[in-house]
């Protein structure tokens, strides 16, 4: 069974959690990377959806099947050192995938760069609990559920300065061994001992008997659904609905994708003021539910799609900061932290695979409105699931 000794810090350590978002804003430009040079791949290696899909979701297979190892590998060998390593892949599959010149390749550097976001997301946020006291967890962990939307959002922004995709690749590149730095500079190692390795098949059968971290699991799964669903083949669905060139794309897109900040943020601030967790999921959910079903079943175009897009992606930020500061609460047991990180990742990761090669063979065959029925199964789904939440901190409380 799992053991650990914490150390209570008497103040946040703030250039140390500034400098563990900033890495995840950097592995995030990894994923952000693929999207934005989707035009870029279909003209120069002449790939269709599907294959554009798979150089997305590729990072999700990798956390679908070790998101709770991972979590295990965090708590066993040490935080600080699984994120250098994780960086130091991210680096190596963006320079190996930059001197690729044919699909089998890049995917495989795809792969080495998702082994290093996996390790990267789920060292990311047990560094932040050790360096944040008590009553600044939820804003802290709001912020971290910024890195996702921030790092998407930079990648969007930046990359159509770049003449061809490979140029990318290698800018991302210098860019991550940059972080790496910084993280031996500004973060502490951990104080932590943990057997957690030597006990793992148990650590994670509670895990996963647990009602919280399942919950948590399956609601970040949905979310993810919904999130992909859109922003997999936004740049490609600008284009078409406004008419609009890559360099627009880019910046319409980066705003979009940022603008889920707002949401990360104000979850962040409501929590802290005793705001219904499960009620601000259901909220969250109906909402873009709504604008979901607007952008994909409407032919909407011009300003209104944008706008659309827009709401969607604010209301839509609510929801990972309010799972994500979750986690530490529904945990069965602080030790098990980690494992109940690396649970939660793996659904982010599993909407993600299923999103954009779903999705995208469905908008090959069916049309842009295929892409409602995924919105809407989604959000119907998070908000019956969000009263169960609800049940269970309220469970959890009552235990304390």
């Amino acid at each position: 069974m799992a053991t650990a000794t914490t150390f209570a810090r008497e103040r946040t350590d703030w250039a140390g959690v500034m400098t563990v978002v900033a890495a995840g804003v950097v592995a995030a430009m990894q994923v952000g990377k693929g999207l934005i040079a989707g035009p870029l791949l279909q003209s120069d290696l002449g790939l269709d959806l599907p294959a554009l899909g798979w150089i997305t979701s590729v990072f999700a297979i990798v956390g679908v099947v070790g998101g709770m190892t991972a979590g295990a590998f965090v708590a066993a060998a040490g935080d600080r050192r699984l994120l250098g390593i994780g960086m130091a892949m991210l680096a190596l599959g963006s320079f190996s995938g930059a001197a690729s010149h044919a699909f089998a390749l890049l995917l495989l550097s795809r792969i080495v760069e998702g082994f290093g976001f996996l390790l990267v997301v789920v060292a990311g946020p047990a560094i932040l609990m050790r360096l944040v006291t008590s009553d600044r967890r939820d804003l802290v962990f709001s912020l971290w559920s910024c890195f996702m939307p921030a790092g998407m959002a930079v990648a969007m922004l930046t990359g159509p300065l770049f003449a061809d995709w490979q140029a990318i690749w290698r800018s991302n590149g210098l860019i991550t061994l940059a972080s790496l730095v910084s993280i031996f500079l500004a973060v502490s190692p951990s104080r932590e001992t943990s057997s957690i390795a030597a006990s793992f098949p148990d650590d994670a059968t509670e895990t996963l008997t647990s009602r919280g971290p399942v919950l948590l699991f399956v609601l970040f799964s949905l979310y993810s659904l919904m999130s992909f669903t859109l922003s997999s083949f936004l740049p490609i669905l600008l284009v078409q609905r406004m008419h609009v060139s890559l360099g627009t794309v880019g910046l319409l897109s980066a705003i979009i994708t940022l603008v889920n900040v707002i949401g990360n943020l104000a979850a962040g601030h409501l929590l802290s003021r005793g705001f219904a967790r499960g009620r601000l999921i259901a909220s969250a959910a109906l909402l873009t539910g709504v604008f979901g079903l607007w952008i994909f079943l409407s032919q909407s175009g011009g300003n209104l799609i944008f706008g659309l897009c827009v709401l969607f992606s604010a209301i839509g930020g609510l929801i990972p900061a309010t799972l994500i500061s979750s986690v530490p609460i529904l945990s069965p047991r602080p030790a098990l932290a980690p494992l109940a990180m690396g649970l939660l990742m793996q659904g982010s990761n599993l909407g993600q695979l299923v999103g954009p090669v779903a999705v995208g063979t469905a908008i090959e065959r069916y049309g842009w409105s295929s892409g409602a029925a995924f919105i809407g199964v989604g959000a119907l789904l998070c908000i019956v699931l969000a009263n169960t939440l609800e049940q269970a901190l309220r469970s959890k409380a009552q235990r304390r």
